[in-house]
């Protein structure tokens, strides 16, 4: 289990200063793997070094976060995954126990025959390019690909309460040692002049769904850093985040995936469009 280190309560700290409710705080200590015990104690003690010398003792007088507002995923009340913490602006959900370790274990043997170097959109032209933010490889599936693709294709559309046809093919990423991708925005920029040739099939996209299919040695967190929210690699769980309501893309989805320190790191990431992306040609 990971120690409680100064890095970890400051951020603690200025999350409870932003205004972000104690237990999703919680949640996310213990999705890293922090003792169950240990993580309330130090959001708790957080807690009461802002309470006024005067309040009562359940009184907390916390500022109330605004912002973008979009569409709500699936709770996960009733199903066999799970949600293991919230943000509501940016819309950011965790769930545990998505996929299982065997579909993780077989999507990785099925793409691992497959990978290639990942790309990036170039911002002017609009073609996807190797580029040095992003180390990794990678390939795709197309939807509804198999039966093993379909009933994951159908799961992630039901998680993210969205239309499957509205989905791209199911995106495979491996990370060796030093792999990264630094911070960077799922949608395509309104403002610069590649993203026009990519909104012309499905329009803007509008939420991202990343699967982690295995726990990664060392590194390798999803980093949020608008939100101070990082997120370890955590098998068969996945991370939704959306970011395009009524033509308003939000800025405080940037994330980027930390540099792997040990091991490797494998995640599928599935990304959704406003409109239907699989009309038949």
């Amino acid at each position: 289990m990971p120690e409680m280190t100064l890095e970890w309560r400051n951020w603690v700290n200025e999350n409870i200063v932003r205004g972000v409710p104690e237990q999703e705080l919680i949640n996310i200590l213990i999705a890293n793997r922090f003792e169950q015990e240990l993580a309330f104690r130090t959001v708790f003690e957080t807690i009461q070094q802002h309470r006024p010398e005067d309040a009562g003792e359940n009184t907390m007088i916390l500022p109330v976060r605004s912002g973008f507002e979009s569409r709500l995923p699936c709770d996960g009340v009733g199903k066999p995954w799970s949600v293991a913490m919230r943000l509501d602006k940016p819309c950011v959900v965790m769930y545990l126990n998505v996929l299982s370790h065997e579909e993780c274990d077989r999507l990785i043997a099925l793409s691992r025959p497959k990978l290639k170097i990942s790309t990036t959109i170039d911002n002017k032209t609009g073609e996807a390019k190797a580029h040095e933010h992003r180390s990794s490889q990678g390939t795709f599936f197309k939807l509804r690909e198999n039966d093993f693709i379909r009933e994951i294709d159908e799961r992630l559309a039901g998680i993210m309460n969205l239309p499957i046809e509205n989905a791209e093919g199911l995106q495979i990423l491996n990370y060796q040692v030093g792999g990264e991708y630094r911070p960077h925005f799922d949608y395509f920029p309104p403002e610069h002049p590649g993203s026009s040739l990519h909104i012309e099939k499905g329009g803007q996209r509008v939420a991202t769904l990343i699967l982690y299919l295995n726990d990664v040695e060392e590194g390798g967190e999803t980093v949020l850093p608008e939100v101070s929210l990082k997120i370890a690699p955590l098998k068969g769980a996945a991370l939704y985040f959306s970011y395009f309501h009524q033509g308003q893309v939000d800025p405080m989805t940037l994330h980027g995936g930390c540099p792997v320190v040990a091991g490797e790191k494998w995640i599928a990431t599935k990304w959704v469009r406003e409109s239907n992306y699989n009309k038949p040609e």
